[in-house]
């Protein structure tokens, strides 16, 4: 018997996503994924270890949230630099 294992398992069945499985999920980095949750932009919850949780929900909550016209000033770490700016033309 061969067993397989892959970055994310079967569409619809994973509940929760690490944090490598998060960027994997959304098409982003690695990185990014730590400054967004960092920043607040996307909740997550933390193990007793300290790592990283997110759960599917969690994420499409955030895509919807991008799609919905907020997306520059979330997901870019100068949002609130840009927004400033704007506001002084």
């Amino acid at each position: 018997m061969t067993v397989t294992t892959s970055t994310l398992p079967r569409s619809g069945r994973q509940l929760v996503f690490t944090s490598s499985q998060a960027a994997v999920y959304l098409g982003v980095s690695l990185a990014t994924i730590r400054r967004w949750t960092d920043a607040g932009h996307i909740s997550c919850y933390r193990t007793p270890g300290g790592q990283r949780r997110f759960s599917r929900e969690q994420l499409d909550g955030f895509i919807s949230s991008m799609q919905q016209g907020g997306a520059e000033d979330q997901a870019s770490p100068n949002g609130e630099a840009e927004r400033s700016a704007a506001r002084k033309r």
